[in-house]
């Protein structure tokens, strides 16, 4: 079975080293995940974000409760890190982030290649499920760093989330 990708590619009104700095903190992936998914991070703080890094983390799937690994394979501050899943839903799980600056902003561009276990059960799910639900939580997670880093840089108290 062919590996899927999925790309996304966004602006935000930000210096790149503030929109990467928030990316380098682990801690803040649970306010960008939709609550649907109960995502919580297991790695204790402090971590420091470097090539090797990995994460722990639990969530759940349409109920089923799932834990996943990942490491960070690449880690280049403030241009781009790559992460990888070591153990979890996907046969294969690679999330390259890139940031670009652009007319005084920020570029952040993901692009996702994962690949679903099960042969043509994978396929299936792919197509009816986990495509649209891949897409949801970019699309939650574009709204939440928009709104977390605006209100973040422009010294308003934190939102929860």
């Amino acid at each position: 079975m062919a590996d899927h990708i999925f790309e996304s590619r966004f602006r935000l009104p930000h210096p790149r080293e503030a929109v990467f700095g928030f990316f380098t903190s682990p801690e803040n992936l649970g306010a960008v995940t939709p609550s649907w998914l109960h995502f919580t991070l297991l790695t204790p703080a402090p971590i420091v974000m470097a090539a090797g890094t990995v994460l722990s983390c639990r969530l759940r799937w349409m109920g089923v409760p799932l834990r996943w690994l990942s490491i960070i394979r690449e880690y280049d501050p403030p241009h781009r890190f790559v992460d990888a899943q070591l153990l979890g839903p996907y046969s294969r799980w690679e999330h390259r982030h890139m940031f670009f600056e652009e007319r005084g902003g920020t570029v952040v561009e993901d692009r996702v290649t994962y690949k679903l276990p099960f042969g043509p059960l994978g396929r299936l799910t792919h197509s009816l499920l986990v495509r649209r639900q891949i897409e949801a939580i970019f699309a939650y997670r574009r709204g939440k760093l928009a709104a977390l880093l605006s209100a973040r840089l422009s010294g308003a108290p934190k939102q929860t989330p």
